[in-house]
């Protein structure tokens, strides 16, 4: 066992993920038994283990660059956002409801006890540690309360990378002001300042870093050139389009409280296909197809596309017969009710009534994976949702016409309009090519996993090259 190396943040959004993610593949090839931790993570776009434990997306890919099975332990307290003071708390991989009411800087005490556990365990079965900060460790206002930045790298003595996005520019007062922010303690540890994202000719540096050395005593280890890649976001959709002529144009609504989107990436990267996120109300007549997204808030979702008249305009889209796919919150948003006796997410809510089914929040969230037979594949995924959804029955019309999608009492399609509670679906090139090619698309898709595998090699070559650890 070595020295656990750190990646904090000057800011979110810095590239720490992508760091991380990057190392950990990096050390994997290298024949190192390596494991990736971040102690508390805030996500809307949460995997679920082989054991049904809720982790963040990052920690689940950082996992799979490091060449081992995903761990509840990599991530042990998941925030998963549902309103603006609102989350709800994940410890160890199951909901907390009792913790999630208990002010956010008086829950250390509850909390930090699991990190400890968690990090000491990975540590007694991996020979490197990856450590993940989160935001930035220079919130002095949140050092009282701190579960995942200096509090962690002090526990562990570990080696502390502190990374800039210099592509936003302020890049060397972030580094600069950070330092300065830190304890002398927390300041021993860093070992290393780093640049992300940097554009154009090194020489535009000038002595920068050597005034950076001067300021600090930390040298400036590593200056990572703009990388374009294909690693999932973290916790952001930063995927931009406008509708475009000649492709397959797919509207993937962007509701507040939206989650999981990173299970839209394969889609996204197929040839001659145009996924749009739409978060504003406009016409979706020229759509070829129309996907909701799953959701932490069905209540503020729906409240959101009835505001924006994207409801009306999903309505109307239905009546003319173009595909519409629901996806876990998504398919409950098509529903006819949304019951929440238990107050889960945002109350009762009437639905867009696409669909003739009825869901209930229950108390116990199901989270698992999945794996099944469906029309000659196998389709793998996950579920992880407080809805129980059944069909609502009023007429024998809607008896003949409302039928079961992928398996019985996992989804629900009526004509043009379907949905499920799988998430990964397009994940599964069975499952991808067949919903492409009934839109008129006309190729193969990639095979997602074999594109991630070759994807993380590409991004931890480049991290070799950089000779920085």
């Amino acid at each position: 066992m070595t020295k656990p190396i750190m990646i904090m943040g000057c800011t979110s959004d810095a590239g720490k993920s992508f760091v991380v993610a990057g190392l950990c593949r990096m050390f994997a090839n290298r024949g190192v038994n390596v494991a990736p931790f971040k102690a508390q993570n805030m996500s809307n776009n949460a995997a679920v283990t082989a054991k049904g434990e809720e982790i963040g997306r990052a920690q689940y890919l950082q996992a799979i660059a490091a060449k081992v099975t995903p761990d509840v332990r990599m991530n042990p307290v998941l925030l998963k956002p549902s309103a603006d003071t609102k989350s709800q708390l994940i410890l160890n991989g199951k909901p907390a409801p009792e913790l999630s009411e208990i002010p956010w800087m008086e829950r250390k005490a509850y909390l930090f006890t699991h990190v400890e556990k968690a990090l000491a365990d990975l540590q007694q079965e991996y020979q490197q540690i990856i450590i993940e900060g989160a935001g930035s460790p220079a919130e002095v206002n949140l050092r009282p309360s701190d579960i995942v930045n200096m509090s962690v790298a002090l526990i562990c003595n570990a080696d502390v990378y502190l990374v800039a996005d210099i592509d936003k520019g302020g890049a060397f007062a972030h580094l600069l002001g950070t330092f300065m922010c830190l304890a002398k303690e927390e300041q021993q540890l860093i070992k290393g300042f780093v640049l992300n994202k940097f554009r154009g000719d090194p020489l535009l540096l000038g002595n920068a870093m050597d005034w950076l050395e001067e300021k600090t005593g930390v040298p400036t280890v590593a200056n990572i050139h703009y990388f374009p890649h294909r690693l999932p976001e973290e916790d952001t959709l930063h995927h931009r389009a406008a509708y475009k002529r000649g492709l397959i144009n797919i509207a993937l609504i962007a509701y507040p409280y939206a989650a999981n989107m990173d299970e839209f990436d394969n889609l996204i990267h197929q040839d001659n296909v145009n996924v749009v996120p739409l978060r504003d109300g406009q016409s979706l007549v020229d759509f070829d197809a129309i996907i909701l997204p799953g959701s932490k808030n069905t209540a503020a979702s729906l409240l959101h596309l009835r505001e924006s008249g994207l409801a009306n305009e999903i309505s109307k889209a239905a009546q003319r017969g173009q595909p519409i796919l629901g996806i876990c919150g998504g398919m409950q948003l098509l529903g006819e009710h949304i019951l929440d006796p238990h107050h889960i997410e945002g109350g009762d809510e009437q639905g867009l009534g696409l669909l003739p089914i009825i869901t209930a929040h229950a108390q116990t969230k199901t989270t698992r994976q999945r794996e099944i037979d469906w029309q000659g594949f196998k389709l793998s995924g996950y579920e992880i949702h407080h809805g129980h959804t059944k069909m609502s029955l009023k007429s024998d019309a809607q008896m003949t016409t409302c039928k079961s999608f992928i398996e019985t009492d996992l989804g629900w399609q009526q004509g043009n309009v379907y949905g499920c509670y799988l998430h990964g679906l397009f994940d599964n090139k069975g499952f991808i090519n067949q919903f492409l090619t009934n839109l008129g698309w006309e190729g193969d898709a990639d095979d997602h996993a074999v594109s991630l595998d070759a994807e993380l090699n590409r991004v931890a070559d480049m991290f070799e090259k950089l000779d920085w650890l």
